[in-house]
């Protein structure tokens, strides 16, 4: 059965589940399956289950508001140390910008944080002082204590990444990818409107926003309230703990799956380092016309940048894997 067009499939358990049993909307779990599909995570509709009761489950912690709403302050004390050391030139964003995309980040972090406490009785700390990006580059994890220790530093450097639900790649930057001995990607549930779901919650709308529009005759009652009324709510944010990459393992090169359609090339799976000039050389392993194009799928095409590349198929993820890294830790 192809599963390359979730609106093909009038009813699918597996979103049934993810709807009963963690709160995701139907469509919302439909796109979460079909992502997973895309990146390798299952590979038939019949493995969707399997990939749902021993990967996705095992693997997923629920953010509350109080969590929440510590990871906006802890961006907060941040956020402007960073952007006057770290964002400045042409790809400079405005602050609340950055303090959107920070809050977002963190949000994988204290997940991740939950997922070591739930499944291995790991406390630790996050690296969340202020100061320059590279003073923090190498690790995400500050310390830890393992059950029966004394609270440390962890014997191996970990960087955590966040991407939304429906991410497929997990993207590290050549030059990050060796100052950490293992990589963590987080699937965190959050949209664009987190913020504005957050400040509902807290009244900065009600209370401060439309009151001043009420008090300065921009706005009458009724209006106030249909505004108030269509802002999203904060809901508990679900967060997928993906899995990770080992620095320390061997890469071959050029290390991609894809498919060819009637032109172009389409790669689908990627599991090493990149570089720009990996295109041309897979044009040609593949026999491409001068009109054909390599593309990735979802995304089309990255900077021209080298950097570390994988699906989400390719992360490391069952039980084993993960012993192996907590016993490292």
């Amino acid at each position: 059965m192809s599963f390359t067009n979730p609106q093909k499939i009038i009813v699918n358990p597996t979103a049934l589940a993810m709807e009963n049993d963690y709160g995701f909307e139907f469509d919302k779990s439909m796109v979460i399956l079909l992502k997973a599909y895309e990146g390798g995570e299952f590979n038939n509709v019949s493995d969707c289950e399997d990939w749902y009761n021993n990967r996705f489950s095992e693997s997923l912690v629920k953010i509350d508001e109080d969590e929440y709403a510590k990871m906006c302050i802890d961006a907060l004390k941040t956020v402007q140390y960073t952007v006057a050391s770290d964002f400045g030139g042409a790809r400079q964003r405005d602050l609340g910008q950055l303090w959107g995309d920070m809050i977002r980040g963190y949000l994988g972090e204290i997940a991740f944080k939950k997922f070591l406490n739930n499944k291995w009785g790991i406390e630790s700390k996050l690296a969340h002082q202020k100061g320059k990006l590279k003073d923090f580059l190498d690790t995400d994890i500050a310390i830890v204590k393992l059950p029966g220790q004394d609270w440390r530093k962890p014997y191996k450097n970990i960087g955590i990444k966040t991407t939304k639900m429906r991410g497929v790649w997990f993207d590290i930057p050549g030059d990050q990818f060796n100052h950490s001995d293992f990589h963590v990607l987080v699937k965190v549930g959050v949209e664009r409107d987190h913020l504005f779901g957050f400040f509902k919650k807290i009244s900065v709308f009600k209370d401060k926003i439309l009151r001043l529009g009420q008090d300065i005759g921009a706005l009458d009652g009724d209006e106030s309230d249909l505004i108030f009324d269509k802002l999203p709510n904060l809901k508990p944010i679900n967060a997928y703990i993906s899995g990770f990459v080992n620095t320390k393992d061997s890469f071959s090169e050029l290390p991609y799956k894809g498919k060819m359609g009637r032109i172009h090339y389409k790669v689908t799976a990627w599991n090493g380092p990149y570089s720009p000039e990996d295109i041309e050389k897979i044009k040609h392993k593949e026999n491409l016309t001068a009109r054909g194009k390599v593309e990735f799928l979802g995304i089309g095409s990255f900077t021209n940048q080298s950097r570390f590349l994988f699906n989400t198929g390719s992360l490391k993820w069952e039980k084993e894997h993960w012993e192996s890294f907590v016993n490292s830790l």
